[in-house]
């Protein structure tokens, strides 16, 4: 099968492979479509922690964010699950150590992450194996869009909750890319009232689009009382400004990652009584998410600018935008194409 093959910073081929092999407990999947994902651009060009840490290595095959078909299943399966649309959950705990006893295998200490830690292949190739315990099936309703868009939409329900906002609340979010754009639709599904915050024109123009009225370059936000605050960007100076902007009694939610530590002084969370949470992973809010796009609480459509074909994946993660490309900040991939 083919596949794209990341094998240094900035160096890439799109390779015929070994197609997959349903082991004990596996799924083949057909892959139908890939995000590309900030995490994929940070492993592109070397930055990223895992590399530095010794939990990842080159030469590695990315993509995490996929949706797609089961082909075959290894022992121990069920046959039921023979050409099932699904999901699958990017963490794979041990499944014995005591935070996976526990429900919390997304933090397990010797997890593998699909297409970003501990060798795992991804899904930017023609099949994926994965565990069959990690799948999610997707209803006729999520498309193949949508299903690549359920891991990140796992994430971003994951941290919109963490807020606790409900009608009458107003929440901030800091970044309008994808997952603080994802993030701000599940806020307005609570009635909450919704502003956003980011560094470009085009950015807020595009959530102007997406129905949102409140927003605000990052330098410029309003004087107003935000019962919660989400940082969904990678800017070093930004927890600290969230925990600014909140109002005394409220909560913070960190889902974005700086390439560089964040400080927050402790004294004003305490002074302020605010709760901060940080959100690690969808694991947990990857059916909900499921269910969200299939009752169309949430349709995050316009937010894939294009899809491209694994050829053109190296250009993309170079920061390239295909040609054609619409305004939305997220490249999915077929890689059938």
């Amino acid at each position: 099968m083919r596949a794209f093959v990341l094998t240094a910073p900035g160096a890439y081929e799109v390779l015929d492979v070994a197609a997959p092999v349903a082991g004990p407990g596996e799924a083949v999947v057909d892959v139908e479509r890939v995000g590309v994902c900030g995490t994929d651009m940070e492993f592109f060009t070397g930055a990223m922690a895992y590399l530095h840490q010794g939990h990842s290595a080159y030469p590695m095959r990315l993509g995490h964010e996929w949706a797609g078909r089961v082909t075959a299943v290894g022992d121990g399966v069920d046959p039921a699950w023979l050409g099932r649309r699904v999901m699958g959950d990017t963490m794979l705990g041990c499944g014995a150590c005591r935070r996976c006893l526990r429900g919390l295998q997304h933090v397990c200490e010797k997890r593998h992450e699909v297409g970003i830690r501990g060798g795992r292949p991804g899904a930017l190739a023609e099949q994926l194996a994965v565990p069959a315990s990690s799948l999610h099936a997707l209803p006729d309703s999520v498309d193949a869009t949508l299903g690549a868009l359920v891991e990140p939409g796992g994430n971003a329900l994951r941290a919109a909750r963490a807020t606790a906002a409900d009608a009458g609340d107003r929440a901030l979010v800091l970044g309008p890319g994808t997952i603080g754009l994802l993030t701000a639709m599940f806020l307005r599904v609570t009635g909450a009232e919704v502003h956003l915050a980011g560094l470009t024109e085009s950015s807020l123009s595009f959530a102007r689009e997406l129905g949102f009225a409140h927003l605000w370059p990052e330098d410029s936000v309003p004087d107003l009382p935000f019962d919660a605050v989400v940082d969904a960007t990678n800017a070093a100076h930004l927890p600290r400004r969230a925990v600014e902007l909140v109002e005394p009694g409220g909560c913070v939610v960190y889902i974005g990652l700086s390439g560089e530590p964040s400080g927050v002084d402790t004294r004003a969370l305490v002074l302020k009584d605010v709760t901060a949470i940080g959100i690690l992973s969808a694991s947990p809010g990857l059916a909900a998410a499921v269910r969200a796009y299939a009752e169309g609480a949430v349709d995050p459509r316009p937010l894939v600018a294009a899809t491209v074909g694994l050829t053109e994946v190296g250009a993309v993660l170079a920061g390239g935008r295909p040609a054609g490309a619409g305004p939305g900040p997220k490249i999915q991939v077929d890689p059938r194409r």
